[in-house]
């Protein structure tokens, strides 16, 4: 992540303004080129080395043939939801309002409506219709349920709301509205250099790459020719991976899921630290390391359905031989370890999990979900989530068309942790956090963690009356010691900034280490 000073703010402006109007300047030559013979001399003649002419002119084609006609198709294409049984709508329900601090702010920042403005009571049903039903359209048998919400919501508020509907557009509406920008060849050659780099250092970690069938290498661009020479084929149809051999005969092998960004290229120091510190006399722990392609700044397939996906990677750990497994994640591949862990297929493999900089905490929130995609970038941080994260096309449509949130949302009690006496078996978990992550509210994250308040709710109130040390602050210097829940915490750092320095990245793998050790 890039930091927040004057020259990073004007590098990344000038990254952002170079590469966002490559198309248009293509368009602009090549418009003139058609019409040179019917141009002012001065304008026809006006001289571009061949070369730029060309790339440019193939800038244009690509964008007029490739990006125009497959956004068109991505916005179109239908949003992704799972059905909610009433006794989960009810539960779930329960549990956000029972974790807000400040239930009008709450539904304030959903609603986009200004501090000075109303909260009126058709925007709350809105609202709920959105959440809790997956819709945006009044249906009928919907309706009493919303009805029953509202008044329960307006119970909580300790008044009656004002009828009517302010014409804010909400920001539920903004998650459903797929706005991915154009990407240039040039920008695509980049990925393809990081992407090989990626490769050659993957390798060199003692890592090797399982790709699909050779029939599907044309349905990832830009193209990956190096694995046209693996001779490691997945038992997935989507996925693809790198493996380490697993040799330990006491200890358990590690599965990684990856952020949104670039793909593994950002945590390759990371995994060959992991390697180095997974060798022993015992052998070497095994490393899986998924490549989840629709967050990578590629052009290829939808991002896969939830059941889908944990099919998948079933089919890819069973592969190997494993039958338990220590789960680290990272930002967005917090969504899919969720999964993993309320999926019966999967949850039972599910060792001791580690959380880095999640997503999935809290995620009835709005503080993801606006950070993310509504707001205004300011700092050079804010515009490198927002032009190289948010709004790729391949990570657009996968937020606004396969991001249902109260699938990806995990509370603590979807964790299987210990009890406090440690009667009950259940698993570890460590949750890192960075201070000044500027996606997440690390703060509210670490309060309901760590809070020993019944389903960890941190209201207001119970924040006020609460006796407990946790909700206070002091679980931010409590010392790890690899048992329960505990918390990591980084004062300075940013998002995903704990791979960037040998000293944090190495107290994280210190604990992947310690729980592989405890299988």
């Amino acid at each position: 992540m890039i930091g927040t000073s004057t020259a990073e703010y004007i590098f990344i402006r000038t990254c952002i303004l170079f590469l966002h109007n490559i198309a248009p300047v293509g368009i602009l030559v090549t418009i003139r080129l058609l019409l040179r013979p019917y141009l002012p001399q001065f304008i026809g003649c006006f001289h571009i080395p061949f070369p730029i002419e060309a790339w440019l002119v193939i800038e244009a084609v690509f964008f007029i043939t490739v990006f125009l006609p497959l956004r068109y198709r991505l916005k179109r294409s239908t949003i992704y939801s799972e059905p909610l049984s009433q006794e989960e709508r009810d539960k779930l329900f329960r549990y956000c309002n029972s974790n807000v601090v400040n239930l009008e702010e709450y539904l304030r920042r959903w609603l986009m409506i200004a501090k000075d403005g109303y909260i009126k009571r058709e925007n709350v049903k809105d609202f709920i219709r959105w959440a809790f039903f997956h819709t945006e359209q009044v249906q009928e048998q919907y309706e009493p349920q919303v009805e029953a919400y509202t008044r329960e919501t307006e119970k909580l508020f300790g008044r009656e709301l004002p009828p009517g509907r302010d014409n804010a557009k909400s920001l539920g509406q903004i998650l459903n509205e797929f706005d991915g920008l154009h990407r240039s060849l040039l920008w695509y050659t980049c990925i393809f250099v990081v992407d090989t780099a990626m490769y050659c250092a993957m390798l060199s970690h003692g890592f090797n790459p399982h790709r699909t069938s050779l029939r599907r290498f044309f349905t990832i661009f830009p193209f990956r020719p190096p694995t046209l020479f693996s001779t490691h084929m997945s038992p997935a149809k989507h996925l693809t991976y790198w493996h380490r051999q697993h040799t330990s005969k006491s200890r358990l092998p590690v599965l990684f899921i990856h952020g949104i960004g670039v793909g593994l290229y950002p945590y390759t120091r990371f995994l060959g630290d992991l390697a180095k510190e997974g060798a022993s006399a015992d052998g070497e722990i095994g490393v899986i390391a998924l490549e989840i392609m629709p967050v990578s700044s590629r052009i290829t397939h939808f991002a896969l359905e939830k059941n889908v996906m944990v099919g998948e990677i079933w089919e890819i750990v069973k592969f190997h031989g494993w039958s338990s497994f220590v789960l680290v994640s990272h930002s967005y591949g917090s969504i899919i370890a969720t999964h993993l862990l309320k999926s019966s297929l999967t949850a039972p493999l599910v060792g001791p999990t580690m959380f880095i900089d999640p997503i999935s905490f809290l995620l009835h929130l709005p503080d993801v979900a606006y950070n993310f995609t509504a707001r205004q970038p300011v700092r050079p941080n804010e515009h490198e989530v927002w032009y190289f994260g948010s709004k790729d096309i391949g990570v657009a449509h996968t937020l606004a068309r396969r991001f249902c949130w109260s699938d990806n949302i995990i509370w603590k009690q979807d964790l299987g942790l210990k009890n406090e006496d440690n009667k009950r078996m259940g698993r570890d978990v460590t949750v890192v956090l960075s201070a000044k992550d500027l996606i997440t509210d690390t703060e509210a994250v670490g309060r309901y963690l760590m809070s020993s308040l019944p389903d960890g709710i941190v209201s207001e109130t119970t924040l006020t009356n609460c006796k407990t040390k946790d909700v206070a602050g002091e679980w931010k210097t409590r010392p790890w010691v690899g048992s329960g829940l505990e918390i990591l915490w980084f004062e300075e750092l940013d998002h995903a900034e704990v791979f960037n320095f040998e000293k944090t990245r190495g107290l994280v793998i210190k604990a992947i280490s310690v729980y592989s050790g405890t299988g």
